[in-house]
This record gives structure tokens, C-alpha cells and sequence, in this order.
């Protein structure tokens, strides 16, 4: 048949080889000053494989409606259709099942750990372990220990003034863990008396104030306006930049992913996706829960950036989002976002930037005489969205953070609207309703406050201080710096000793540290209580002792919550984990000292 075909090609040539038959009409004269010989014959031999592949396909498409028709011969007309609709039910049942935003491995793997669990013997024993973890716990965690009577009702009569304010310093001073002493990372980021003195009379001004009524409080309004250009300016908006505050860094990037998921909706993606690295925070892994985005992890590079490479090779047409941090949170890394951003301008996607953390320190860091090597905001062509937390670097009290866009057009996907409500049109910019106005004024009045110079020179002592015990670190052995910290995050490992016995010891000296895992480390966050006289010479200190303390047997096993930590890294099923994990919650809602795994509800109610 192929030889056929070809002998047929040859034929239809020489037939279009004859004057005035070749493109057309028109005359081969003409053909010959106007193209080569050489790329004539190319473009005559690409047309005789395109013939014979054409050929081809039109036997074989003849052969399979030749016994299709055989095959049906014997059928009735409703039998045919009745096939045709159960195989392209089958076919979108099996498309279904293949392709979710959850991957096939991940399924199976979830799949198998259920079935084991159900497994009468294996089940049993499951449960029993994972109880008595939960049991563990409870009794290792000090907000626990210390806490026995809780006010389970409401009381007869109010509490006087003086009563009320005693009670109220009990709850405040509770706890083995005072962030006075300037020992605990990140958490509190300010303390300064002068500040806290200043927003007491600001949420006494603006006690009851609810930006949700603009009309009852103009001037809530006004501040959240300028809340949002001054962060725009530092940030380096353009005319068209604009953004919302919110809640928090978690807010924010919620509300962000919201917002490219129906723009994503809106040029016809049906299932985004979104590419984030493994270090980003865990609020895109929410917000993909939340919204129904797949959310793809980017692996790292030895520095702790993300890989680009790699994230190009994850673009597809679904591809919603391109997320960096700047820094991020566990490794206090820099991602290369000058370089992710031409492949957003590249591919036409959003990029997102999340300086949630170190965002009000990386905008001064210039001025304060640490330029950062890239540029990181909206000077990057491609960058459209950056967050950043007010209640972090910006000083201002929980609850307060800002997301940024280059242009009003993305903003609008992140607003909420419902016309249709019998209460009347009900508009809505971020997740809540109504928002507290107090948070609102305090940030502005913090900001206010501060001004450049504050920002600058705080900037100025925070990242000297981290520079210092950085390189202070790397001069101890048996230890070493994770990644390229370049802001006011650091972490560190072992690779002679579970670095998770370091983190006991130093709890045990009034040290507080985050525990990180993949790979086990541990981190500090500087704050500007860290600044303060012979904190940092202190941690340094203690690390140095406690490091040569370990390595008079590197090999022992790390106990207490730290080992708890360590078994749950690794354990293949991540659904344990998280049970573990959701006891823990539980424990925060609990007023009853019982054990984690009989906690079901905020205690039993009290008798009326």
C-alpha cells in the first residue's frame, strides 16, 4: 500500500510539474525567480510525505468504519446509541478519575493507609498508638499543665473594674515562656513601651469603628486608603497599583489566590493550577484546599531557591499563578524573582510575591546599608501581586496585613459581591465582613509613628544583628547554615547529632526556636528584641556550650515534644500526622486537664 502510495505521489507531481500547473496557475517562469531550487524541492518532498501519511490515515480510517459497521450489523439503532452514550460516560469516568488535582500516586498511597487502618488487628493497634502520642502530648504541652480552673459560664454578677483587671493579669502572665526576656523567635516583633502606650489611645478612640459602615466612619476608610498607597509606594506601585488590607499574611495570600483563580475561570481555565516552591508558606496549601486549585510543589535548589528550571517545566495550560517569597519562611532564602518573572511575562501568567515576613524589612534594607543582589518588587516587570505583613516589620499589632496588585484589573477578581441579597447589594473586598477599625487605625497610627527613619533605622539594627549571629554560627562545628539567608531569618542543622536534641537544651535555657522538618532543622526569627544589648552574644553563647555538650555522645536519642516531632517526620502516612496534629487543636479549645485523645468538645458545659 505504501508503494502505491508513493507511486501515486510521483504521478500527482509530474501532473503538477507541467506548465502552469504548479501553485495554481501560475507560470513556472515566475516559480523560478521567485524561490530556489533547492528549497522548491524541499517544500515538494515535505508534500509528498504529508500525501502518503494522508493516504495512510484514509485506509485506516476506511478499515475502522469497515468493522465498526460489522460489528454493529446485528444491532438495533437504540443498542448503538445506547453503546455510544455508556462508552463516553466510561471514557469521562476514567478521565475523571485520572486526572484530579490530587495526583494518582498520592490517592493510592491515601487509599492503602485507610485500608490498613481498617484492618481489624492492625487497625486496633493504630489507634492504641495513636492515643497514647496524643496522651504524650498533653502531658508535655504547658499551656496544659498550668491552667486547671476554667470559667465554664457566665458569673451570677459581673466582675468589678479592679476584679476584672487582676483576673486580666493572671491570664496575661500565665505561661513558662515571657517574650520580655528576649528570647523567643520571631512572635513579637516591637514591644517598644512608647508604641504600646500610643495604640492604647488609638483603640480607645476608635474602640467601636467597623470600616464595613464607610459612611459611619469616614475616617477608617481614609486610613485603610492610605494604609494601602503608602505600601504601595514603598513597594514601588505604579499610578494603577492598588490592594486591600487584611487579617494577615494567611488573608492575604487566600485572597490572592482567589482572585487569580477567577481570573483563571475567566480566560477558560477549568482546573488551575498553581506553582509554588516547597518553602512557601502553608497558606497556599489552604488556599488550594479552600478553592479548589491544585497546587504544585517546585523543588529547591541547594541554596534553598526555588529551582526555575523546574518551574518552567511545570507550566501548562492550566497554569493560574507563579508564587516566590522574598524571604521565606523556613530557610529565610531570597527566591530568584527576577528570573520567574520572565516566565510570567513569558507565559502570560500572574506572579505573586509573598513578603509576608520580611516585607517591611526588605523595602528599607538600601536605605539602611544592606542592598539586597535582585530587585523585588513591582520594578520586576511580571510581578502583579505582592503581600506583605503590617503586623510583622511594620510593627503594628496582630491582625493587620496588606495585599498589594500593579493594577486595579486583578484587584477585582478578589472582591466578593452578591446583588441578589434581600438585605440589598452586599459587596465585600476581603474574606470577613465586618473588621475591626481599631486594627485599621492602629496600623496607620504605627506607621505614622515611625515613619522612614524609624523604619530605616530598625531595619539598620535587625539585620546586623542577624549577620552577626550568622556568621558567629558558622564558626561552630558540627553545625551549619542552611541555605542563603539574606533578611532576619536563619536556620541551621546537623549532620553529626539530631539537631532537635540542640532545640531541648536550649528551650531548657529560656530559648524559644521554630522546629523545622525535610530536612530536620531548627530557626530563629530576629525580632528588634533581639537587638537589645548581649541577646545576640547570648545565643551564640548557648548554642557554642549546648553543641559541645551533644557531641559528648552525638548518638543519643532527642526526648520530650522534639521526639514526638521527629517521629511524626517520619511517618509515611501523612493522614496520622495530621490526626496527631488536629489533637493538638484540640487541646487549645479544651477546658478540662484530660488527656488529648478524650478530647472532643470545649469541655463538658458547666451545670446551670
Amino acid at each position: 500500500r505504501r508503494a502505491d502510495s508513493l507511486a501515486g505521489c510521483r504521478r500527482g507531481r509530474e501532473s503538477r510539474d507541467r506548465p502552469g500547473r504548479r501553485f495554481g496557475r501560475e507560470p513556472p517562469s515566475t516559480l523560478a525567480r521567485a524561490m530556489p531550487r533547492k528549497e522548491e524541492e524541499m517544500i515538494w518532498g515535505a508534500m509528498d510525505i504529508l500525501t502518503v501519511y494522508h493516504h495512510i490515515f484514509l485506509q485506516y480510517l476506511n478499515q475502522t468504519r469497515n468493522v465498526v459497521n460489522e460489528k454493529c450489523s446485528g444491532m438495533e439503532p437504540w443498542q448503538v446509541i445506547a453503546s455510544t452514550i455508556a462508552a463516553t460516560l466510561l471514557i469521562v469516568k476514567i478521565h475523571m478519575f485520572l486526572f484530579q488535582s490530587e495526583s494518582l500516586t498520592s490517592r493510592f498511597k491515601k487509599w492503602f493507609f485507610r485500608f490498613i487502618r481498617k484492618l481489624p488487628i492492625i487497625g486496633h493497634i493504630i489507634k492504641q498508638q495513636i492515643y497514647k502520642t496524643l496522651d504524650e502530648m498533653s502531658a508535655k504541652l504547658p499551656f496544659l499543665q498550668d491552667q486547671k480552673n476554667y470559667l465554664k459560664s457566665l458569673p451570677a454578677t459581673g466582675l468589678s473594674q479592679p476584679e476584672l483587671l487582676k483576673k486580666m493579669k493572671e491570664y496575661s502572665t500565665s505561661g513558662n515562656v515571657h517574650w520580655e526576656d528576649c528570647k523567643v523567635s520571631g512572635t513579637v516583633y516591637s514591644g517598644d513601651e512608647k508604641l504600646v502606650n500610643l495604640l492604647v489611645k488609638v483603640y480607645e478612640e476608635f474602640a467601636w469603628a467597623n470600616p464595613l459602615h464607610p459612611d459611619i466612619f469616614p475616617g477608617v476608610r481614609k486610613m485603610e486608603a492610605e494604609v494601602v498607597r503608602m505600601a504601595c509606594t514603598l513597594f514601588h506601585g505604579g499610578p494603577k497599583s492598588c490592594g486591600t488590607m487584611t487579617s494577615g499574611g494567611t488573608e492575604s495570600i487566600l485572597l490572592v489566590c482567589k482572585a487569580y483563580r477567577d481570573l483563571a475561570y475567566e480566560k477558560g481555565i477549568k482546573y488551575p493550577e498553581m506553582l509554588v516552591p516547597i518553602s512557601a508558606h502553608a497558606a497556599f496549601d489552604k488556599a488550594a484546599h479552600y478553592f479548589r486549585i491544585k497546587i504544585v510543589r517546585i523543588p529547591l535548589t541547594e541554596l534553598m531557591q526555588v529551582d526555575v528550571k523546574a518551574m518552567k517545566k511545570a507550566i501548562t495550560k492550566n497554569t493560574a499563578m507563579l508564587v516566590c517569597s522574598a524571604p521565606q519562611f523556613p530557610h529565610g532564602s531570597i527566591d530568584p524573582i527576577e528570573e520567574v518573572a520572565k516566565l510570567a511575562l513569558k507565559y502570560d501568567i500572574p506572579f505573586h510575591l509573598d513578603a509576608c515576613l520580611g516585607g517591611f524589612l526588605i523595602v528599607f534594607m538600601e536605605k539602611a546599608g544592606f542592598p539586597l543582589q535582585q530587585c523585588f518588587d513591582f520594578r520586576v516587570k511580571g510581578v502583579t501581586s505582592i503581600s506583605a505583613d503590617t503586623h510583622k516589620y511594620g510593627y503594628a499589632p496582630k491582625g493587620s496585613s496588606v495585599i498589594l496588585y500593579s493594577d486595579v484589573k486583578y484587584r477585582r477578581h478578589q472582591f466578593f459581591i452578591a446583588p441578589d441579597w434581600q438585605g440589598g447589594i452586599y459587596p465585600s473586598p476581603t474574606i470577613a465582613g465586618s473588621r475591626p477599625g481599631c486594627l485599621i487605625a492602629a496600623c496607620w497610627a504605627t506607621m505614622v509613628y515611625l515613619g522612614e527613619q524609624g523604619y530605616v533605622e530598625a531595619t539598620r539594627k535587625i539585620i546586623s544583628t542577624t549577620r552577626f549571629i550568622v556568621s558567629e554560627l558558622q564558626k561552630i562545628d558540627n553545625i551549619r547554615i542552611i541555605g542563603k539567608p539574606e533578611v532576619s531569618v536563619f536556620a541551621f542543622m546537623s549532620d553529626s547529632f539530631d539537631i532537635y536534641r540542640l532545640s531541648n537544651l536550649l528551650i531548657a535555657r529560656g530559648w524559644n526556636l521554630n522546629i523545622l522538618q525535610f530536612p530536620r532543622s531548627i530557626h530563629f526569627c530576629i525580632t528588634l528584641l533581639q537587638t537589645e544589648p548581649g541577646v545576640a552574644e547570648q545565643l551564640v553563647k548557648d548554642v557554642r556550650e549546648c553543641v559541645s555538650e551533644i557531641m559528648k555522645n552525638p548518638k543519643e536519642k532527642t526526648t520530650g515534644m522534639s521526639a514526638i516531632y521527629g517521629l511524626a517526620q517520619a511517618i509515611p502516612d501523612r493522614n496520622l500526622v495530621s490526626e496527631i496534629a488536629g489533637g493538638y487543636l484540640e487541646s487549645i479549645y479544651s477546658t478540662d486537664p484530660v488527656p488529648l485523645a478524650d478530647i472532643h468538645m470545649n469541655g463538658p458545659p458547666s451545670p446551670h
